[in-house]
C-alpha cells in the first residue's frame, strides 16, 4: 500500500466535470485522470442523474490528487476557496496566468487571483512575493505593496525594480 494522500480536494460541479477535468490536465505537468465513476439507476430520486452520467473524475495535478464532481447546479464556486500556483519565475507566473484565466471572468483578476471559466478561484503567485512584501526597510514593502495591489497579473520585474531602486 503507497502512500495515500489524507486531503483530497473536491470540485463541485453542475455537469461540467470532465470538461474541467480535461482544462485542468492540459496545464499541469505530471498530471492525468485516474478514475471516472458513472451514476447508476440506483438514488436516480435523489441525484437526478442520467444512469451512466459521469458522476466522479478522480485526478492528479501535479502529482496532487483531486476530485470532479457532477452534483447539479445547487452550490457555485465563490473566493472563499482557492488554489494556490506556486511559481518559481515570470514565466511560470504568465504561463498559468494566460491558461486558466482563458474563458474566465476578467472582472474577478485582482492581485495575482483570477478566477477560471468554470468559475474556480486560482491565486498565481510567485515565489518571491513574500520576500519582496517583507523587506526589512518598510517602506520599500508598502511600496512593493501599493503597487501590486493595482496589477491583475503579478509582474514581479516592477516590484523588483522598487526594490532595486531604493
Amino acid at each position: 500500500m503507497g502512500n495515500i494522500q489524507k486531503i483530497t480536494p473536491n470540485f463541485w460541479f453542475d455537469s461540467e466535470a470532465e470538461e474541467a477535468v480535461e482544462f485542468y490536465t492540459s496545464i499541469f505537468k505530471d498530471s492525468k485522470v485516474e478514475k471516472v465513476t458513472h451514476y447508476l439507476k440506483t438514488g436516480q430520486e435523489i441525484h437526478g442523474k442520467e444512469e451512466g452520467a459521469v458522476m466522479t473524475v478522480e485526478f492528479k495535478l501535479e502529482g496532487q490528487k483531486f476530485v470532479a464532481l457532477n452534483g447539479g447546479p445547487q452550490f457555485k464556486f465563490n473566493e472563499a476557496v482557492s488554489f494556490i500556483v506556486h511559481c518559481a519565475n515570470q514565466e511560470e507566473v504568465d504561463y498559468f496566468w494566460g491558461k486558466l484565466s482563458e474563458g474566465g471572468d476578467e472582472s474577478k483578476q485582482q492581485c495575482g487571483w483570477l478566477k477560471d471559466k468554470f468559475g474556480v478561484s486560482w491565486q498565481i503567485v510567485p515565489d518571491c512575493l513574500s520576500e519582496l512584501l517583507s523587506h526589512p526597510d518598510p517602506a520599500i514593502s508598502e511600496r512593493v505593496m501599493k503597487e501590486m495591489l493595482q496589477m491583475k497579473k503579478i509582474d514581479t520585474t516592477i516590484l523588483k525594480k522598487i526594490q532595486e531602486n531604493h
